[in-house]
C-alpha cells in the first residue's frame, strides 16, 4: 500500500510535468535535464549525509516530509501563474518533480532492499512493484479526470495528500522492523560513498551503465514522442491528457507483467533473464521504428504512432521487469551501496544520461537526421544492454543468493551488516 500511495502521488503531476516538455518539444529538454542534473549532484552530498548521520525513520519521515511541503508551496504558485509566468513556473516544477520522482523512489527501493533479504525480495518485490503500478494507473485517471474540472493547483493537494499515506506506512514498517530485531541503526562513511563506490564495486559500475543505457532508449522515445506532441497536440489540457493516457497504458502493461512473467522469472530462473528479456523487447520495437517512422497503427480500434508504442513498450518493461529485478539484486550488496551507491546511480547518473542523449539527439534533429536514423542508434544501445545485463546479474562482487526457506547466505554474509 505504501508504494501504491507514493506512485499515485507522482503520477498525479507527472503529466502536469510532461506537458511542458511537449509544449517546447525536444529542443529545450538538454537545457531542462542538465538543470536536473546539477540539481542532483547539489543534492547527492545532501542526502549522503543524512544517510550517515541519521537513522532510517528519521531519513523517511524527513525526506517524504520535505517533498510534501514542497507540493504544498506550489498550490499557491500555481494559482499566482499569470503573476510569475507559465514559462519560468512550468521550468521550475519540471525540475522539481524529476528530483522528486528520482529521490522519492530511490529512496523507497532502498529501503526495501534494507528490509527484505534476497530470496524474499525475488517473492514480494514483484508485488510490491504491482502494488505501485496500481497507484500508477490510478493517478493518470485521476490527473485525466479531473485536470479539466478544477485545474492544477487543487491535483497538488491531492498529491501531497497520497504522499503523506506513503509516509506514514513506511515509518509504521521501519518501527516493526526494528522491533523484530532489524537495524535502525545510521549507515555511516563518507558524504561521497556513492560516488566513490560507483569506482570501485563492479556491480555498482554496471548497473551505471546499465541505466545510461536503458535511460538512453527511454530517453530517445520520450524526445521523439515531446516533438510528436508539440506538432499536433496544441493546448495544455490535450497535451497533459494525452501524457496521461502514455502513462495509464504504460502501468497497465507494466502490472501485467508483474501479475505474469516478471514473478515467475524472478523465481525460476533469477534475475539475469529478468534484466536481459527488457532489452531484447526494446531492440524490437526500436527495429520496428526504423522500418516504420513515423506511420500509424490500429490499436483497439484507434490509430496510434509507433513512437508512442515504442515509448509504451519500453517504459513498461523498464517498471514491470527490469525494475524489481535490479532491486532485488541490491539486498546483496553492503547497506552503504544500498542506499549511497544506488541513489547516486539513480539520480546523478540517470540525469547524465539525459543531458548527454537529449543533447545528442537534438543535434541529430538540427542535422535533418530522420527518426528511423535515430531510432537506428537506439537498437545497438539496446543491443549493448543486454551484455551488460547479464553482466550486472552475475557481478562477482554480490553476496550469495539466500537459501531457500532457511533466510540465510553463504559466505560474506558479514559484509552486509
Amino acid at each position: 500500500m505504501a508504494f501504491f500511495f507514493l506512485l499515485t502521488s507522482y503520477y498525479i503531476i507527472r503529466p502536469v510535468r510532461d506537458q511542458l516538455g511537449g509544449a517546447v518539444g525536444s529542443s529545450q529538454l538538454p537545457l531542462f535535464y542538465l538543470a536536473t542534473f546539477v540539481a542532483m549532484l547539489l543534492l547527492t552530498p545532501v542526502f549522503g549525509m543524512l544517510v550517515a548521520r541519521f537513522p532510517r525513520r528519521r531519513l523517511l519521515g524527513w525526506s517524504y516530509s520535505f517533498f510534501i511541503v514542497c507540493l504544498l508551496a506550489f498550490i499557491p504558485a500555481f494559482l499566482a501563474q499569470d503573476r510569475i509566468g507559465a514559462r519560468a513556473l512550468g521550468v521550475v516544477f519540471y525540475i522539481w518533480g524529476s528530483v522528486f520522482n528520482l529521490f522519492v523512489v530511490s529512496l523507497f527501493w532502498s529501503f526495501m532492499a534494507d528490509v527484505f533479504d534476497s530470496r524474499r525480495a525475488r517473492e514480494v518485490f514483484s508485488l510490491i512493484a504491482l502494488g505501485g503500478m496500481a497507484g500508477a494507473i490510478f493517478g493518470p485517471l485521476i490527473t485525466s479526470t479531473l485536470v479539466g474540472l478544477i485545474g492544477v493547483a487543487p491535483l497538488l493537494l491531492v498529491s501531497a495528500l497520497m504522499l503523506g499515506f506513503a509516509a506514514l506506512l513506511l515509518l509504521h514498517i521501519s518501527v516493526l522492523r526494528a522491533e523484530d530485531g532489524g537495524t535502525d541503526q545510521p549507515i555511516g562513511g563518507s558524504l561521497w560513498a556513492g560516488v566513490r563506490e560507483l569506482w570501485s564495486r563492479p556491480f555498482l559500475r554496471y548497473m551505471a551503465i546499465l541505466m545510461l543505457l536503458g535511460d538512453g532508449i527511454g530517453t530517445l522515445a520520450y524526445a521523439l514522442v515531446a516533438d510528436y506532441a508539440k506538432v499536433h497536440l496544441a493546448s495544455i489540457t490535450t497535451r497533459t491528457a494525452f501524457y496521461a493516457h502514455i502513462d495509464l497504458a504504460v502501468n497497465l502493461l507494466g502490472a501485467l507483467l508483474q501479475l505474469t512473467l516478471s514473478p515467475w522469472l524472478l523465481m525460476r530462473r533469477g534475475a539475469v533473464w529478468a534484466l536481459v528479456l527488457p532489452q531484447v523487447v526494446n531492440f524490437g520495437l526500436l527495429i520496428v521504428v526504423v522500418m516504420g517512422g513515423h506511420a500509424q497503427v490500429s490499436v483497439l480500434g484507434y490509430s496510434v504512432p509507433l513512437l508512442v508504442l515504442m515509448m509504451v513498450g519500453t517504459r513498461g518493461f523498464m517498471y514491470g521487469m527490469t525494475k524489481p529485478a535490479s532491486d532485488a539484486l541490491y539486498t546483496r550488496v553492503p547497506r552503504e551501496t544500498r542506499y549511497k551507491g544506488k541513489n547516486f546511480v539513480e539520480t546523478a547518473v540517470w540525469r547524465f544520461g539525459d543531458v548527454v542523449i537529449t543533447s545528442g539527439i537534438s543535434s541529430l534533429v538540427k542535422l535533418g537526421i530522420g527518426v528511423s536514423s535515430i531510432a537506428l542508434v537506439g537498437v545497438g544501445a539496446a543491443s549493448l544492454a543486454a551484455w551488460v545485463a547479464r553482466k550486472a546479474a552475475t557481478s562477482p562482487d554480490l553476496a550469495p543468493e539466500t537459501k531457500a526457506g532457511t533466510g540465510e547466505q553463504g559466505a560474506g554474509n558479514e559484509s552486509l551488516v
